[in-house]
């Protein structure tokens, strides 16, 4: 809105509290600072939302790939020819086989299921997840026939396990003996320790060379899956389509949206009803507003008809309470964007001081997945946020604008 000189003045002076107007000028900032926690808040949670499906996904499609061919008994034949015509196939980056399996670990008198994955070793370098999460140890000594493996921080931690220590898997399919089939027990010495910062997989993989992988499950030259990566993760259902007629028979396909349904689903719906849940906070803070200017019209009538006989015209008045309303809501929304930037650079901190204060722990990975706070703010999420907070703050002076302009200033100063 454009406004003249006389109406800049008449804005600037009724932000401004007046004498007896302290209580106007109080519910006025209340307003405003309602819309900040409003859009704060907002930023904050959508934010949070979309880092923990911005890091799940990473790292579970960095362990996982965006799709896997399994075969039916846990061993897939052919898997040579299904890797070679999985790599040409148009929007695949990559197919990688590994072996993947369940199985009992000891070590220092502990007992803890596994999961054992056995990968290339050229594969388990390039793996970022990975190698850019090594704790403790050297993956580089996670090499064929060197008896050395990689596990899982959690899992290190429960079996009292640290890099040179010795653990003891056992795989049930052992030999057969007279008196039945005795499990088959392998030592190996702890290579290096991983935290991937997903709860699930730091207390449970031991990651090892497919060799000696394949001699622990007595596989021969066979693997379990294999592990494919595409161009775009949304399109991977249509990319991967050609190679079920290949894996026909011998084992079958799965997406990481099925994998992981659940909770990716579960993410989605619970990010939905926090934006509509804490729109109503912008809401509420918005009838804030409109109260203020309610009250501040009321007591500026006067004022109102005397500008009406100088010659303001109601259009002119309009644009003047308008301008006040959105002003204060764009102030909010200022606010309230640079309360969640600073929220969410310090985000972690937080957490770990309501923690030290209330002594509980707040962000337990072996419930929340994730061992840090997340936070990925989406610039197109955030402009729709204060798109939002700016129209309905604006909806929000559309009456007390009117009720200003169409006062009658003859019925006004008759009775004043």
């Amino acid at each position: 809105m454009i406004l003249n000189r006389a109406e800049r003045m008449l804005t600037r002076r009724y932000l401004l509290p007046g004498k007896g107007e302290g209580f106007i000028f109080l519910v006025a900032s209340i307003s405003l600072i309602a819309v900040a926690l409003g859009v704060a808040a907002l930023i904050i949670v959508m934010s949070v939302m979309n880092g923990f499906r911005a890091e799940l996904f990473e790292k579970i499609v960095g362990l996982n790939g965006h799709a896997v061919v399994e075969g039916y008994d846990g061993r897939l034949s052919d898997w040579q020819r299904i890797t070679a015509v999985a790599r040409k196939t148009p929007g695949v980056t990559s197919a990688l086989p590994f072996i993947e399996t369940p199985l009992m670990a000891t070590a220092n008198g502990r007992f803890e299921g596994v999961l054992v994955r056995g990968m290339r070793v050229d594969d388990i370098r390039a793996n970022k997840t990975i190698t850019g999460n090594v704790l403790a140890g050297d993956i580089r000594s996670i090499t064929p026939g060197s008896g050395n493996v990689a596990l899982g921080s959690r899992l290190a931690e429960t079996l009292g396990a640290s890099p040179g220590s010795q653990i003891t898997l056992w795989n049930p399919e052992g030999r057969s003996t007279v008196v039945g089939t005795v499990p088959r027990e392998v030592t190996y010495t702890v290579g290096a320790i991983f935290e991937v910062g997903i709860y699930d997989y730091d207390k449970a993989f031991v990651i090892m060379p497919m060799k000696d992988a394949q001699e622990l499950l007595l596989m021969g030259d066979q693997v379990g899956m294999i592990q494919i990566q595409t161009t775009n993760p949304d399109r991977v259902q249509q990319i991967i389509a050609p190679l079920q007629k290949v894996v026909q028979g011998k084992g079958f396909i799965t997406d990481w949206r099925q994998m992981n349904s659940a909770l990716f689903q579960a993410l989605e719906v619970e990010r939905v009803a926090m934006f509509v849940v804490l729109s109503l906070i912008v809401l509420v803070a918005v009838f804030n507003i409109l109260s203020s200017l309610i009250m501040l019209v009321r007591a500026k009538t006067r004022d109102i008809a005397i500008l009406r006989t100088m010659g303001a015209s109601r259009r002119g008045m309009m644009k003047v309470f308008m301008t006040v309303g959105v002003t204060i809501g764009s102030l909010g929304i200022v606010l309230g964007v640079i309360l969640g930037a600073i929220f969410l650079y310090f985000r972690q901190n937080v957490v770990n001081f309501i923690q030290a204060i209330t002594g509980e722990n707040l962000w337990d990975p072996s419930v929340r997945f994730l061992t840090d706070l997340p936070a990925k703010p989406d610039p197109i999420e955030v402009t729709a946020i204060i798109l939002i907070a700016l129209i309905l703050s604006f909806l929000s002076t559309l009456y007390p604008a009117w009720k200003a302009a169409s006062t009658d200033p003859v019925q006004v100063l008759r009775y004043e």
